[in-house]
């Protein structure tokens, strides 16, 4: 028996109450505990089952493939690829990422070995893709909103081989 995650795909929530999926979140915070039950993003259940750590059943046990998925995931969310490729540079690089939606943003990044739920987030991530126009307006709500929660603001702009660059925005108080 291989240690890999089986969820479930309902409607648009993706969630598993495997042993597994308990293990993988104390470790790496991967998913939100709800009760009995791991409750995963679109991107985290895309990035676990490309690494091969999950694998999503549909409602009758039937195993739905990475090109699959990505498709479904594509039609809910139409800014999906942008918002995964940013998640996948900072997890790859250590970071965990968290929803903000509650913030009024994509996500939260913590740096590697902050306790989660304990420490704060450092930053309130916008990923964008580099053909988006951005307003000085956007740029102005963004950084509001990573103002008002106590976080940097990080934009991460993901160009069309799917890298990310980053531009992190500090409040300056000149007295």
């Amino acid at each position: 028996m291989r240690n890999v995650i089986q969820a479930t795909l309902v409607s648009e929530k993706i969630s598993s109450n495997s042993k597994e999926a308990f293990e993988l979140f104390e470790a790496q915070r991967f998913g939100e505990k709800t009760g009995e039950k791991i409750f995963y993003t679109l991107q985290e259940t895309l990035y676990l089952v490309h690494a091969k750590k999950m694998e999503v059943l549909d409602s009758k046990d039937k195993q739905i493939v990475e090109r699959e998925l990505l498709k479904k995931f594509e039609k809910l969310d139409k800014k999906f690829k942008v918002k995964y490729f940013a998640f996948k540079d900072l997890r790859d690089k250590g970071y965990v990422v968290k929803t903000a939606l509650k913030f009024g943003a994509e996500f939260r990044v913590y740096e590697p070995g902050k306790n989660i739920g304990e420490e704060h987030a450092k930053w309130i991530l916008f990923p964008v893709s580099e053909n988006q126009q951005l307003t000085w307006q956007d740029f102005s709500a963004k950084n509001r909103i990573a103002h008002s929660t106590k976080k940097n603001l990080l934009i991460g702009i993901v160009d069309e081989e799917n890298q990310v660059s980053y531009y992190e925005v500090n409040w300056l108080n000149i007295k």
